[in-house]
């Protein structure tokens, strides 16, 4: 009888992690997030009012202010295929002018990176003296 005690094999431990409790509790937690996300959606009803009013029928093409990389300004105006070579105080004048006749009129300096700030900064500042309210700065990053 002793020696059937001492027959019996030992068991090995086992270094390995029981995986499936951690998985039985992702896939409960799995299943609580799929059937609580529909409901989570807020939503309410919103009473929006009626209005007449159109669309704008055409949105009138910007001016273009062009520095070249030698300080040079040119002029694009939207019905001209080439922009107008022109000095600071031409430049001035004629802007003076479109802004006289409609107040909305949007002005867009373009650059390439390599002109100096100090140029582009000198064109908006003619912009500005021409009386433009809106000014818009596009770079050409060639």
């Amino acid at each position: 009888m002793t020696a059937a005690i001492g027959r019996r094999k030992r068991r090995k431990l086992k270094s390995e992690i029981n995986v499936v409790p951690y998985i039985d509790v992702m896939l409960v937690l799995l299943i609580i997030f799929m059937v609580t996300a529909p409901l989570l959606t807020l939503s309410f009803d919103v009473d929006l009012p009626n209005s007449q009013a159109k669309a704008l029928e055409s949105k009138q093409d910007p001016v273009i202010v062009s520095v070249r990389l030698d300080g040079q300004l040119s002029l694009k105006l939207p019905d001209a295929k080439e922009p107008a070579p022109m000095e600071a105080g031409q430049l001035q004048a004629q802007l003076g002018a479109l802004a006289a006749q409609d107040k909305n009129l949007r002005v867009i300096v373009a650059a390439d990176k390599a002109v100096a700030y100090e140029k582009v900064i000198a064109a908006m500042d003619v912009i500005k003296r021409a009386n433009v309210e809106k000014v818009g700065l596009a770079t050409d990053a060639r």
